[in-house]
């Protein structure tokens, strides 16, 4: 671990950290409070993760608990890294460990490059009442990986999981909720069926929140997507 704090460091950037401070909004009462950048980029993040990839599984849970926002992202990626070449037995422990260790998977970015790729592959053919629990739950953050972990599900043409998982979060009051449903019913509209996903509009784009219905009609046609706006459907 001391060795990615290492390179963590010489990679600084304190301009650009304090740019990151104020968009992962982590000022006093905001939900990104106390969380702390250095100022690193996302793809020098995944070269870290990659480079230290064997890290032993214990150091990778010390770096998922520092408050250095950056750390923890690693710490997710090397699990990423992990998974997608794990046997079934450590697939497991790491889908396990992940979802005991959500109070560090707490900021949007952190959920949306890991959720889809740890807790929705893992879950493929198995009993997803994990995520309906998850999107029930207090947690902002786990509300958002239970309907980010769909995306895998969307990316094999299957989009039962995300429309019974949007259904729960319809009516959520939290903005980053509105916009990780709004972004998977796009999803499905885009990857599945487009006429699966106006079925689903169709039945609640007259109460879901309108950043919700924004985010979903994103791709449509000018005027389909005017009509939903008004409410001429």
């Amino acid at each position: 671990m001391k060795e990615v704090l290492k390179e963590l460091n010489l990679l600084r950037n304190p301009p650009k950290a304090k740019i990151l401070q104020g968009f992962f909004k982590t000022g006093k009462g905001e939900y990104g409070e106390g969380d702390l950048f250095l100022g690193i980029s996302v793809p020098q993040s995944r070269k870290i993760a990659i480079k230290y990839k064997n890290l032993p599984f214990s150091e990778i849970q010390k770096l998922l608990k520092l408050r250095i926002h950056e750390a923890r992202l690693i710490a997710l990626l090397i699990l990423v890294e992990n998974f997608k070449k794990a046997d079934e037995k450590t697939r497991k422990v790491i889908y396990e460990f992940y979802l005991l260790s959500t109070e560090y998977i707490n900021n949007w970015d952190l959920v949306d490059l890991s959720a889809g790729n740890i807790v929705g592959n893992y879950l493929e053919e198995k009993d997803t009442s994990i995520l309906v629990k998850l999107a029930k739950s207090e947690s902002l953050w786990e509300r958002r990986i239970a309907v980010i972990s769909t995306f895998d599900f969307i990316m094999h043409k299957n989009a039962k999981e995300t429309l019974k998982i949007a259904e729960i979060l319809i009516n959520d009051k939290e903005d980053l909720i509105q916009k990780a449903v709004g972004w998977m019913l796009r999803e499905v509209g885009k990857r599945v069926s487009q006429e699966v996903e106006e079925e689903f509009l169709n039945k609640y784009y007259r109460t879901m929140p309108r950043t919700t219905l924004r985010y979903a009609i994103e791709r449509f046609d000018p005027k389909l997507r005017e009509k939903y706006l008004k409410g001429f459907i």
